[in-house]
């Protein structure tokens, strides 16, 4: 005999073709006919069982469910011994029909499985015939999965009384098929989650494309093999972060840059970082902000990046005493016409020195105050004293200082700094003084003779 792989009969594989030689024994039929009783010299093959060289016996069996098949078989033979007689060659045909049972597919697993049936058939011998009650037992040894040894031993009672009851034993083999793979994975579409995509049989026939252990219908990165605890997602750097999450897979970095470096820990990430390798803000690109005149005020903060100032000055240079005093010094030269708002000429360059000092203070605001003495009407005294103090801001407006570092205010009689009772005290109080803008007090004053 040669086999032939196919899955074993069960649900999968409803159909099995069983193919064999049959036995058939009218010895031990009971009641003494023809000579003993049910199973008196049971197993005397030589003296009692009839067998017909060849295959003899053909049988089809179709899976209902739960362990429970219907088989259907045709046997024929040629009977020679009764009992301890011997006979002519008589013709023997039988067609039975059964209800199975096997422990097997109850139990759905090993090699060893046993087997009980009933049901019933029609006998023919030579020409006459009866109906008969089928008992069954047998086992069926599976070589494999796919096929297996089968040995039975059948009773049938006849219900003709001129007909003998007898034993028909039965050896061969059982192939079942008829299973249903759609996808072709040797995992039938009854027990195949994915019966339409060829898959393992660890994932009960769906499929893991990457082969990384993860079926694809749970894996998150289906045709990238990865890990577990990502959901398949490969993690390329190795920095805790799935590729699929990433902004830089092959590159390891932080959570918080999402997959991407930052050497610096400045919070801004190397790509976006002007200085990977310093610490800095991210309004300054990721580099640290500069003070190149070193005053305490960063260079984007400062007003004056390349002049040391102060904080209070937003970085740029404020006025000290040695100013005023060299702005007082040109102060003590300026005349103005008597009785008059005009500069002299020959002031104009110690203005224009003056002018030039300002300069030098970008972020200072200054206040120009005019004073006269106590000669003359009050009315014209405040009046001139306005006058002279417009004169000279105009002046250091048309020498460059804008408009808005300056102001300018006459204060007429009201601030005298020395007796307006002698020539000497008057010419002190005719002045025009200069201070820092904003200040409580004036720092220094700057004073201007007329």
């Amino acid at each position: 005999m040669s086999f032939t792989a196919v899955q074993a009969q069960d649900e999968n594989n409803p159909w099995a073709l069983g193919i064999g030689v049959n036995a058939v024994d009218f010895y031990p039929t009971g009641e003494d006919a023809p000579l003993g009783g049910y199973f008196e010299d049971f197993f005397n093959v030589g003296d009692h069982y009839n067998i017909l060289p060849g295959v003899s016996r053909l049988s089809v069996a179709r899976n209902i469910g739960g362990g429970f098949y219907f088989e259907g078989a045709g046997s024929v033979n040629m009977i020679e011994k009764f009992g301890d007689e011997g006979w002519d060659d008589l013709t023997y045909y039988g067609l039975d029909g059964t209800f199975n049972y096997s422990f097997r597919n109850d139990a759905n697993a090993g090699w060893f499985d046993p087997v009980v049936g009933v049901g019933g058939g029609y006998t023919w011998i030579d020409e006459d015939g009866a109906a008969t009650l089928d008992g069954t037992v047998g086992i069926n040894f599976w070589f494999s999965d796919h096929i297996a040894l089968t040995v039975q031993t059948m009773y049938k009672h006849a219900f003709e009384d001129d007909f003998n009851s007898h034993f028909q034993h039965v050896a061969g083999i059982k192939i079942a098929f008829g299973g249903v793979d759609t996808d072709g994975d040797g995992i039938y579409d009854k027990d195949d989650e994915c019966p339409e995509e060829p898959g393992l049989p660890e994932f009960n026939g769906c499929p893991d494309s990457d082969g990384d252990g993860i079926r694809d219908s749970m894996d998150a990165c289906p045709n990238e093999a990865g890990l577990a605890q990502f959901d398949g997602c490969p993690d390329t750097d190795g920095d805790g972060i799935p590729d699929n999450e990433d902004e830089c897979p092959t590159v390891a970095g932080t959570a918080a840059m999402n997959g991407c470096p930052d050497a610096d820990g400045d919070g801004v990430r190397d790509s976006e970082d002007e200085c990977p390798n310093e610490a800095g803000p991210a309004e300054n690109n990721g580099c640290p902000f500069e003070d190149r005149d070193n005053d305490g005020v960063i260079d984007q903060d400062d007003e004056c990046p390349d002049v040391a100032g102060t904080v209070e000055n937003n970085g740029c240079p404020e006025p000290d005493v040695e100013v005023i005093n060299e702005l007082n010094e040109y102060s003590r030269t300026i005349l103005f016409d008597l009785n008059k708002a005009t500069i002299r000429d020959e002031s104009e360059e110690t203005l224009q020195s003056i002018a030039d000092i300002m300069q030098e203070y970008p972020n200072t605001d200054f206040h120009i105050e005019g004073h006269t003495d106590s000669t003359g009407a009050e009315a014209y005294n405040q009046e001139l004293s306005q006058r002279r103090a417009d004169s000279v801001m105009n002046f250091l407006i048309d020498a460059g200082i804008p408009t808005d570092r300056l102001s300018a205010t006459g204060y007429g009689e009201s601030e005298p700094i020395a007796t307006n009772n002698t020539n000497e005290g008057r010419q002190q109080n005719r002045r025009v003084e200069i201070s820092l803008e904003g200040e409580d007090g004036q720092t220094e004053n700057m004073d201007m003779n007329n």
